[in-house]
């Protein structure tokens, strides 16, 4: 058994989050407890990064709910959903494959699933295949459906910002981070563009390159140098422009 395993926990609730991680590193000594995840994509990217061996998920979160997460990572950790439906849960959850926590989370419970956690991790068992359980769940819980990305928690400077996704100009991949640009400047975020492009309404946002998603409410004109390379020039004060690689040229044939 890892005597000292990596927990991550994951929820939009700030205080919850970090209520849920004091409890646990009092209720499991030696367990390394990540910085909380405030979002699906977060919690996405430090899985892949940091390798926890379980992770505490909230089922409704923005942008990638605890399910569609949970899906993603299948057979990367241990998964102990976090849910306010009590009612749902005892019917919807199979414990020998994933186990849950209602909100408020009591220590008596919260006990009960670290027991099984150590039991799991001591024997070496490998985390299950859940996509039977994750149905049963969606089906029975309300709101648990996915939902497309509506705002975004980014950094600029040293603060932090809530920026809606619906008033970004594009998204552009850079070395770790994602650039969200908006008409208030250039924010970045700490998740992979091809995650983000996968929660966006592709109705509003479409790829113009491998590093770059634009919103397509602020496109206002295309045109091609003479070289014949195709650029998209954007509804901002600087009339940016964009450059379009020919795998997504078709998408704007028409204007």
């Amino acid at each position: 058994m890892n005597a000292n395993p990596t927990l991550l926990v994951a929820d939009d609730e700030p205080a919850l989050a970090e209520y849920l991680r004091a409890r646990l590193e009092a209720l499991w000594p030696g367990a390394r407890i990540l910085p909380a995840a405030r979002n699906g994509a977060e919690a996405l990217a430090a899985i892949r990064e940091e390798e926890p061996d379980c992770a505490f998920l909230d089922i409704r979160m923005p942008g990638l709910t605890g399910l569609e997460l949970a899906s993603r990572i299948e057979g990367a950790a241990h998964v102990v959903f976090v849910t306010a439906y009590d009612q749902y849960a005892v019917e919807a959850f199979d414990r020998d494959a994933v186990d849950y926590l209602v909100k408020p989370v009591s220590d008596d419970r919260l006990v009960r699933a670290i027991d099984r956690l150590k039991a799991k991790l001591a024997s070496q068992e490998a985390p299950r295949g859940i996509d039977e359980v994750l149905r049963r769940i969606a089906a029975t819980i309300p709101g648990s459906g996915a939902g497309r990305l509506k705002w975004v928690r980014a950094l600029k400077g040293e603060e932090v910002h809530q920026v809606p996704v619906d008033e970004v100009l594009y998204f552009q991949a850079q070395d770790k981070y994602t650039c969200v640009m908006s008409r208030d400047g250039e924010y970045l975020i700490r998740t992979a563009l091809s995650d983000v492009v996968r929660q966006l309404d592709p109705e509003e946002f479409a790829q113009v390159h491998r590093s770059t998603v634009v919103n397509l409410r602020f496109v206002a004109a295309t045109r091609r140098d003479l070289g014949g390379r195709l650029f998209v020039r954007l509804k901002d004060g600087a009339k940016t422009e964009l450059p379009v690689s020919r795998a997504y040229a078709h998408l704007f044939r028409q204007m």
